[in-house]
């Protein structure tokens, strides 16, 4: 891919920030900046701290990573292989990592907004391509989000009554927990495009949310623990990767998960909420501290979490069918296996309905960001707000998924896993131009350490989306 030359200095400002979002409270970004500067002189401890307290963006891609996929894959995992996945996620969420924080040295480094700098540094066409599979990726994978909620609450209120609902009842039930969850995640989402101030509400009910996650999840463990049913020896086992599940089923979990972490429109989300809070050059060390302790540790203690709980209840070498055990199901499965109703089916169904509300406000939250570029409309004002309702079709996954299910599913994951190492080729590229990234690049030893844990990456993304494909459209 041949390099543009003809770049400018107007062509290098142009590029930068997110102006009404950043620009909108200058006194509260200084005064961050400020604690910045006073906490580099910290002990490592009081410094991690200090760090707590201004995290954000990367606790986002935990709640944009956490949704509908995760939580069946966790489940399968559980059920199919008791223990010895539990790996699996926190090794490919390592891998995402990698790559997300390449993305955030770029960002932060210059300022710039990625689809701009893709424009200018590689070609147009690969911007739009970028941001279009950001955009069309994450419309298809709303519905699902839709379908999961819905599904988990009219689950709770059954065994909260103890009724079943049915026709034209039950249609509009699922329709009316549609409604209610279209009217929340648009006023959480909307509430990003109010400045600073609502740029760090919107972080902080996510945290909120992620937090609800780990103790639903949490709650359900303990209580299995309790009751003597997890071998705990086993579970420290199922961390340590001691080989490849070899039959079929064990090796598209594993595929599938290292595809699925960090998608396409993750790559895409993350540095634009970088921008967004006027991160800039020094924060570089606090958007590495937010991966680890917003994305890294939340994503890998619930998918885990979720893995034990299947493991400890669920588990059948038997279980061939996903859809056997969807998390309705599983809610089930363990009020049979003993727990009472509050945990089996409102605790976990809360942390269920967790992670679908936070993906689906995320979802909507990328959407505008991509929208935005691609119409050329500046973040903040109206238009950026009904930018943010480009998914809201995926409404209709409260009644429409499990007839749309069969058939989309398979080729909007194929898609979803082809774009991905596109995204990574994309970063890869640009940490290895100097005309970007000037004296900053990467040079020497850390250059070889960057680009061979990228490749890494990349491989590992492509080889999953090759089984995958192989597996499921080719055979």
């Amino acid at each position: 891919m041949a390099a543009r030359r003809d770049v400018s200095s107007k062509d290098i400002e142009r590029i930068r920030g997110l102006p009404i979002f950043s620009g909108s409270e200058p006194e509260a970004i200084e005064r961050e900046r400020a604690q910045l500067l006073e906490l580099e002189g910290q002990p490592l401890l009081r410094r991690w701290w200090g760090y707590s307290s201004l995290t954000g963006p990367g606790w986002l891609q935990s709640a944009l990573t956490l949704g509908s996929g995760s939580a069946m894959a966790s489940i399968f995992a559980g059920a199919t292989h008791e223990y010895s996945l539990l790996w699996v996620q926190p090794l490919a969420m390592i891998l995402g990592v990698i790559m997300l924080d390449v993305i955030a040295f770029q960002t932060l480094t210059t300022g710039g907004r990625p689809f701009k700098v893709i424009g200018i540094f590689l070609h147009p066409a690969v911007a739009w391509l970028w941001a279009f599979g950001a955009l069309a990726v994450t419309v298809i994978w709303h519905f699902p989000q839709y379908a999961l909620a819905a599904g988990m609450v009219e689950d709770m209120v059954c065994a909260a009554t103890g009724r079943q609902w049915f026709g034209a009842g039950r249609l509009a039930m699922l329709l009316a927990f549609g409604v209610v969850i279209l009217v929340v995640s648009t006023w959480i989402t909307w509430n990003y495009g109010k400045g600073y101030k609502g740029v760090r509400l919107y972080e902080r009910i996510l945290k909120g949310m992620v937090c609800v996650m780990v103790l639903a999840f949490a709650i359900v463990v303990v209580r299995r623990a309790w009751d003597g049913a997890i071998d705990f020896g086993r579970v420290g086992k199922g961390f340590l990767p001691l080989g490849l599940p070899t039959d079929k089923r064990g090796f598209s979990i594993v595929a599938a998960a290292f595809s699925a972490v960090v998608g396409i429109n993750s790559t895409f989300l993350f540095p634009y909420t970088l921008l967004a809070r006027g991160w800039r050059k020094e924060h570089r060390r606090l958007s590495r501290f937010d991966l680890v302790t917003g994305t890294f540790l939340p994503f890998c203690v619930i998918t885990s979490l979720i893995v034990i709980a299947a493991g400890s209840t669920i588990y059948s070498p038997e279980v061939s069918d996903p859809a056997r055990i969807s998390p309705v199901e599983a809610a089930r499965i363990f009020e049979g296996a003993g727990l009472s109703i509050l945990v089996s089916r409102m605790v976990f169904g809360l942390g269920i309905i967790g992670m679908a509300l936070s993906t689906l406000t995320v979802h909507m939250l990328m959407s505008g960001f991509a929208a935005c570029e691609l119409l050329g409309i500046e973040a903040g004002g109206w238009k950026y707000r009904l930018a943010c309702l480009f998914p809201v079709p995926g409404f209709t996954g409260v009644i429409l998924w499990r007839y749309m299910g069969p058939w989309i599913a398979v080729p909007a994951s194929a898609v979803c896993g082809l774009l991905l190492p596109f995204a990574y080729i994309i970063f890869i590229v640009l940490n290895n131009k100097k005309g970007y990234l000037g004296a900053a690049k990467p040079v020497g030893v850390r250059a070889l350490v960057w680009n061979v844990a990228m490749i890494a990456a990349l491989v590992t993304s492509v080889a999953s989306a090759a089984y995958y494909l192989y597996s499921n459209l080719l055979r």
